[in-house]
């Protein structure tokens, strides 16, 4: 992937601050006001296209035309049980990216991808065979929230960088994305309600905890050993689980925002007892949630999951630790759920 692609390079008014929006259209030769009208049809009323901003002169419609990137609907898939919705979205160079819309009883969540394809390489994840092809743009991050909003009718609540990609290593989009998320003169989403994923490159969230922005870190652990982690996940081979979870803590003691433990179980790799008595010793007394994932199948990889009784065992012997502990409610089982597979069979059909 290169460091920074033509995406990034390109005019993008979606990720434009509204400082850098107002500077960008007086050189054009407008005024002030016409900025804050831009802004608020893009982040208030979310609109699809520079077209939709009535408010706006045609001339100057025409000339925005080519400066916002669109993110376009190319198919979905909706679960007949529970109403979950996985999107898959073209962007303006035919790359795509996968999003997914989620209802709990505390309101919509939307989980989204910060990169095309991924780098860490993690055996089990269907989102890095193939690799990281470029990073995403603010505006293609936000695009993903406000297209599944015009598409569903319904207001997100909740938002997880969750989807295809490592945000961290898309670092300086991801903090320009929540920046915009939460404006106040935008969509004014709570930064609390912000829950960002990573694999654990322990100088990223170092720099994230500067940033003191409350969002919920979330650490794709996966298992309770370095040696064992090592063998599923190479970012392991750089820092260990110590290095990791004493970046976590500091993250925590700059945000006060305590760390969720994502942890994809298995069958016969990280589901045993053994496994979850060392994962409660390791975990113990550190104030962290573990988030456990019945690991979705990928045809490309031999992972299964285990059955539900051997998830339950997992969860009640974390529990004698007295962590807690939390199943990941199993959403869109009737669809193409895990990151990823919707996108790489999309690819393979054509």
């Amino acid at each position: 992937m290169n460091e920074l692609s033509d995406s990034e390079n390109r005019i993008d008014i979606l990720s434009m601050y509204p400082e850098e929006l107002e500077d960008y259209l007086k050189g054009m030769g407008y005024p002030s006001f016409r900025a804050k009208q831009v802004f608020s049809w893009l982040h208030e009323k979310y609109v699809g296209s520079v077209d939709e901003m009535t408010s706006l002169p045609k001339e100057m419609r025409q000339q925005l035309k080519d400066d916002m990137c669109y993110v376009e609907e190319e198919m979905r898939q909706t679960s007949r049980e529970d109403g979950t919705v996985k999107f898959l979205f073209k962007m303006h160079d035919g790359q795509m990216i996968e999003t997914v819309f989620m209802k709990y009883h505390h309101g919509n969540s939307i989980c989204i991808s910060s990169q095309c394809g991924c780098a860490m390489g993690c055996r089990f994840c269907a989102s890095t065979i193939g690799g990281c092809i470029r990073n995403l743009t603010a505006g293609e991050m936000l695009g993903q929230i406000y297209s599944a909003m015009r598409l569903t009718g319904e207001r997100i609540s909740n938002v997880v960088v969750m989807g295809t990609g490592e945000p961290l290593q898309n670092y300086d989009n991801l903090i320009r994305f929540i920046r915009l998320l939460t404006h106040e003169k935008g969509y004014n989403l709570s930064v609390r309600n912000i829950t960002v994923s990573t694999c654990g490159i322990v100088p990223m969230i170092d720099r994230l905890s500067e940033e003191k922005l409350p969002i919920t870190l979330a650490l794709s652990l996966h298992a309770p050993t370095d040696s064992l982690r090592r063998t599923i996940m190479p970012v392991a081979n750089k820092y260990s689980i110590d290095e990791t979870l004493g970046a976590c803590e500091r993250y925590f003691d700059k945000t006060g925002r305590r760390l969720t433990v994502e942890y994809s179980l298995m069958h016969g790799i990280n589901d045993s007892v053994n496994d979850a008595d060392t994962l409660g010793r390791l975990l113990r007394g550190r104030g962290i949630h573990v988030n456990l994932i019945p690991v979705n199948p990928v045809n490309e990889t031999d992972f299964k999951p285990g059955t539900p009784e051997d998830v339950h065992l997992f969860k009640n012997t974390l529990e004698k630790y007295k962590i807690n502990v939390t199943i990941r409610r199993g959403l869109g089982a009737d669809i193409d759920a895990a990151c990823g597979q919707l996108r790489r069979r999309r690819t393979r059909d054509n």
